[in-house]
């Protein structure tokens, strides 16, 4: 059974950091392309950022460009997002995903097979 467990999320002022992490487990970190998407209350579930199965690729929602970074550790089948520059922009739940393909369609949540639970992330001003 595949699970997807995030942590790390919290309360934090703007301009502040956080660090995220998604462990797996019931799968192969190595063979998935692994992605970062988040939700706003009243809002849809939006991409913020994804990376390929080596970590040679990475790609951005331009929201959180230069702000935010993502990373993986293969070997302790996790990925981490690193944000920076928090703005209470940011604030929503922050859901990790895993995808067979590398496609590039990855904005689409159609497009991803794996989900995990959520963090909540709030950004006081």
């Amino acid at each position: 059974q595949v699970q997807l467990v995030e942590s790390g999320g919290g309360l934090v002022q703007a301009g502040g950091s956080l660090r995220l992490s998604c462990v797996a487990s019931g799968l192969t970190l190595s063979t998935y392309t692994m992605g970062w998407f988040r939700q706003a209350p009243g809002k849809d579930r939006e991409f913020v950022v994804r990376i390929s199965r080596s970590g040679s690729s990475t790609d951005y929602a331009d929201s959180v460009k230069g702000r935010f970074t993502i990373s993986r550790d293969n070997a302790k089948n996790t990925v981490y997002l690193q944000m920076n520059s928090l703005k209470p922009e940011d604030t929503a739940v922050y859901y990790c995903a895993a995808s067979f393909y590398y496609s590039s369609s990855y904005y689409y949540t159609q497009q991803w097979n794996y989900w995990g639970q959520g963090t909540q992330v709030t950004v006081s001003s």
